[in-house]
């Protein structure tokens, strides 16, 4: 009789506002402390961007922002802040669509999202918006090693942002950073329970436990760790950068 599995997501409260300079990963060893939650090996940590970006500073005041003539153009067509507008243009390596106030923007880590990834929720003050890490594998590693020098272990981290999808209403979590685990299972060539060869069975895993982690996130609960337990992953030197569709195969570039 094969043995039932058995996947468990555990959401971190606790978390303090987050700080420039801040250690993210000794920030979480001290919410796991405070809220009787021990960390174990086979773990794996997930962290929405939000936590990353604020200890790395990736925050601008709009207050300081000048914005172009075009961005004024279209925040007022469009009731925006044109400020902000500015702020999604200047983070854009490539405007994918920019129409009925919308902005679907290729970032410089090759991500395509709303807003090129700009943002003003849960970031204090009024005036402030949060960018993405400019480097989300690097600080996955970063958090990664805090952990194990605090932990004596090691535990894979992947780091998380809320993206749209295209013909499907409601937002995802996906991984946009990874450190210590394979991001994508490649069943191409193995045989199905029919025993035919399957040619395309590429498993998004990294974005697969993402999305599973925002079960127990939420957006108002104040719990941006997540820590999931059972899953068998697979170790190894991943990037998030291998869960983006290369432009030879993207057939609505």
């Amino acid at each position: 009789m094969s043995r039932a599995s058995e996947v468990r997501i555990i959401g971190l409260p606790g978390m303090p506002e987050v700080q420039p300079g801040d250690d993210v990963g000794a920030l979480i060893v001290h919410c796991c402390a405070l809220s009787d939650v021990t960390l174990e090996p086979g773990d794996i940590v997930v962290i929405t961007h939000k936590v990353i970006s604020k200890s790395e500073g990736r925050l601008v005041d709009l207050r300081d922002i000048t914005p172009s003539p075009f961005a004024a153009q279209f925040a007022e067509r469009y009731a925006k802040d044109p400020r902000q507008v500015e702020v999604v243009l200047r983070e854009s390596a490539r405007i994918v669509r920019m129409d009925r106030g919308l902005i679907i923007a290729e970032t410089p880590h090759g991500l395509i999202c709303a807003n090129a990834g700009v943002d003003a929720s849960n970031v204090p003050g009024d005036d402030m918006v949060c960018l993405l890490p400019i480097d989300p594998d690097a600080s996955a590693d970063r958090a990664r090693q805090s952990l194990q020098s605090a932990l004596g272990f090691d535990l894979p981290v992947i780091i998380t942002d809320s993206f749209g999808r295209p013909w499907r209403d409601g937002i995802t979590n996906i991984a946009i950073g990874v450190s210590g685990l394979r991001p994508l299972a490649d069943y191409r060539g193995h045989e199905d329970d029919y025993g035919r060869t399957m040619q395309a069975s590429l498993l998004a895993i990294g974005d697969e436990l993402a999305a599973a982690s925002e079960l127990v996130m939420g957006k108002v609960s104040r719990a941006p760790v997540a820590i999931i337990r059972g899953y068998p992953y697979t170790a190894g030197t991943g990037s998030a950068r291998e869960l983006q569709m290369s432009p030879q195969r993207d057939m609505f570039r």
